[in-house]
């Protein structure tokens, strides 16, 4: 962690301090998470002669309320180990971050998680966070980043304003992790095109507002580019893949549309670094069946199309793609719930298959369940690289 990170949380502890006379709300909670991962196959590189892994999860929130609840500071650290990868052997900062509350806006700061978009099976717009690949392949897993988020509440919408100090490097599988492809990316070397490397200040905006029935979102980024651009290189006589993080522009529109039990999806990008410009969209409908034979159950249909302009030469798997899917609430006591979905790649004829199903146990225990199989066809397709990392998973999560 950047020296800049550790003072900004610092800071955030500090103003808590100030409040000491006030009445404080103090609030401990947080989970601990034990890992099985058996895959069907060996690994395809060296490192990878595995059939099984485990590791152990620990993220604490801590969360103090005070200034008649204007005033709040959230910590939540989090630390993985890892039995086989040693670059999933982690820590973070999740959150560590001071929120104030005004009449008509909010100010946030510290080290904080912003998620935007509306599609299922590929986040295109989110931008804020960097993502923390060695904890799972989908990408929803993200590191805490340094901000200043001013948020102002207008009637015709509102407005973010983010202030960005301090770059956080994507994390990447070592020699013995799974997916990954057949050079490890060595981010000792990483290369920025910025002269200030991960102290560049980045910043963005973003609109949203909501119109009956729609809820739509609008912003400009500029700054580091999270999707590190990946060059071959020789270090030490060893042949590895090198991270590349450029400058960019990017400008994105999120879309939601409810219509009865029909929910409209649409996310937009358009994104211009020294080596690139182009655009890309994830699109999608979702229709939910309420009650399924006279039952508490709910079951959604989901389709979505995942498009970019770059084609086959695309460094993202999402190029032209097909996904069905289906989303099950049980709404039973114990909020079991069931996410299943199929991918196909309409340019190499690549399959890909998620499973996702989750249920309560007592008041403090939650077991999962998470496969993910996959079929590549084309050895120009990126997947090529993870055909052999069929997965299951059990995760077992304990709340306090």
């Amino acid at each position: 962690m950047c020296k800049r990170v550790w003072l900004s949380g610092l800071s955030v502890l500090l103003l808590s301090g100030s409040a000491a006379a006030d009445e404080v709300f103090f609030e401990y909670s947080g989970r601990l998470s034990g890992e099985l991962q058996g895959y069907f196959h060996e690994g395809q590189f060296n490192g990878q002669g595995y059939h099984s892994n485990a590791s152990l999860a620990l993220e604490p929130e801590l969360y103090w309320e005070f200034n008649g609840g204007n005033d709040s500071v959230v910590f939540t650290p989090f630390y993985r180990l890892d039995q086989r990868d040693d670059e999933r052997t982690h820590g973070d900062i999740r959150e560590l971050s001071w929120i104030h509350v005004g009449d008509d806006w909010e100010l946030r700061s510290g080290l904080r998680k912003v998620f935007w978009g509306v599609t299922e099976f590929n986040h295109l717009v989110d931008v804020i966070n960097q993502t923390d690949a060695v904890e799972d392949s989908d990408g929803e897993d993200k590191l805490g980043q340094p901000m200043v988020n001013l948020s102002l509440v207008r009637d015709w919408g509102i407005v973010d304003l983010f202030v960005l100090p301090g770059f956080r490097e994507r994390s990447f599988a070592g020699h013995e992790g799974r997916t990954r492809s057949g050079l490890v990316v060595d981010t000792a070397n990483v290369r920025y095109e910025a002269g200030d490397g991960d102290q560049h200040i980045d910043t963005a905006v973003r609109w949203s507002q909501s119109f009956d029935l729609f809820d739509v979102g609008l912003y400009w980024f500029n700054g580091t580019n999270r999707d590190p651009r990946l060059e071959a290189a020789l270090i030490q006589g060893k042949p590895v893949l090198v991270p590349v993080y450029e400058q960019m522009d990017q400008i994105g529109f999120d879309g939601q549309a409810t219509l009865d039990s029909w929910l409209w999806k649409l996310e937009l990008l358009w994104r211009d670094t020294p080596s690139d410009r182009y655009s890309a969209m994830q699109a999608g409908v979702e229709y939910s069946f309420y009650g399924v034979s006279d039952t508490t159950t709910d079951v959604g249909v989901l389709v979505e199309y995942g498009w970019d302009e770059r084609g086959i030469d695309a460094d993202t798997i999402f190029q032209n793609d097909l996904f069905l899917g289906s989303r099950i609430a049980l709404n039973d006591a114990a909020s079991t719930e069931f996410l299943v979905g199929l991918g196909y790649d309409l340019d190499f004829d690549s399959r890909s298959l998620f499973l996702e199903a989750s249920s309560r146990f007592g008041e403090r225990w939650k077991l999962s369940l998470d496969a993910r199989l996959f079929d590549a066809r084309d050895n120009r397709d990126l997947m090529v690289n993870i055909e052999q990392d069929d997965l299951l998973q059990l995760t077992a999560d304990y709340y306090f």
